[in-house]
């Protein structure tokens, strides 16, 4: 007969699985907010970097999830 404790029953996994979560929702979040900021640029700015407007709109219009 095998006895369970508190101890042996705890999922070691779920402090790293909460790290990870919160590693990719600040991803996420700085992709967003980087994409939102790179299309208020000017087309000046755009130019300095080598960008063009579509380069901008394809970036925008990707989803925040999507590198």
């Amino acid at each position: 007969m095998s006895t369970c404790t508190h101890e042996s029953m705890t999922n070691h996994h779920v402090p790293g699985l909460l790290s990870q979560l919160s590693d990719t929702f600040h991803l996420w979040r700085q992709r967003y907010q980087a994409r939102r900021e790179l299309a208020q640029w000017t087309d000046r700015d755009l130019h300095d970097v080598g960008l063009s407007r579509s380069d901008v709109a394809f970036e925008a219009e990707k989803p925040f999830w999507r590198a």
